[in-house]
């Protein structure tokens, strides 16, 4: 692992380098991105870093100076040599009175790049009782206030699965704690429109822009039971098999899947960077 903290490379990654009343850190106040890196070359770096952006600015912080951001990405990736991993750039509200109230002693922006394993073959799936609020202040927004999602995991790994899904406030499927969900029905690849409350998946884009696809909202349950075949994607998972969802199984990953997973690998080299 290695760490940058506001312009400085941290010689001991787990160096306690975060103030105490850093908004983040005691109310959650900020905003983050995780990328996967190949070969230390980090994948579709822009996209990420607008929607860093974009969830700054929605949180009310102001918008993170890319070039501070992109030294600290070059800092940690020229350090780490990574094969396969993960980075991390987490941009908090900075030091403030403990409150909800912000200081004004500016962000704390870190940088963390780390190895991680090749995601899983499949996946298995549970839905879970809490909803997605699509009307709440923070929807749609990357922010390091996860507690629903850490609560909403740990349950679908006490069921056995590995990823949760989450219905919405009027029951629509949304999304996964860290995934989008795409899925077919009679031949049609569909996956819920952003107005579910989803997170806007640099993943999900891509992929609806290279295999095409409908946005479409319908009930959680409906889904469950209807659909064909299902998939989760994301920046660590790519294209991943959704093999059990609940009481449902699928003994083998659907013909959309496999070419939506097929179209990932061909596509994929042109979206790596740096």
């Amino acid at each position: 692992m290695h760490a940058w903290v506001d312009g400085s490379l941290l010689p001991d990654p787990h160096a306690r380098a975060v103030r105490v009343t850093d908004h983040g850190l005691t109310v959650g106040d900020g905003v983050f991105e995780t990328l996967k890196v190949v070969d230390g070359r980090p994948f579709a770096l822009g996209p990420h870093l607008d929607r860093l952006g974009r969830s700054a600015t929605g949180l009310g912080l102001d918008e993170p100076d890319r070039e501070s951001v992109l030294a600290g990405v070059r800092a940690v990736l020229g350090t780490a040599h990574l094969p396969l991993g993960r980075l991390r750039i987490t941009v908090t509200g900075g030091p403030a009175p403990m409150g909800s109230g912000r200081g004004d002693e500016g962000q704390t922006i870190t940088v963390v790049a780390d190895a991680m394993p090749p995601s899983a073959a499949s996946s298995a799936v549970v839905a879970v009782p809490w909803p997605r609020n699509e009307r709440g202040a923070t929807a749609g927004l990357k922010t390091t206030s996860y507690a629903e999602n850490v609560i909403a995991l740990a349950h679908a790994k006490s069921q056995g699965a590995d990823e949760a899904v989450f219905a919405n406030t009027v029951g629509d499927l949304c999304e996964g704690t860290g995934s989008n969900i795409f899925y077919a029905v009679d031949g049609e690849l569909r996956t819920p429109t952003l107005a579910s409350g989803c997170l806007a998946g640099v993943t999900r884009a891509l992929v609806l822009q290279w295999c095409g696809g409908h946005e479409v909202d319908a009930p959680l349950a409906q889904v469950a039971a209807q659909a064909d075949e299902v998939f989760l994607v994301s920046t660590t998972r790519d294209v991943q098999p959704v093999l059990r969802w609940d009481g449902r199984t699928w003994a083998e990953p659907g013909p959309l899947t496999l070419a939506a997973a097929r179209a990932w690998a061909e596509r994929e080299p042109e979206g790596f960077s740096l």
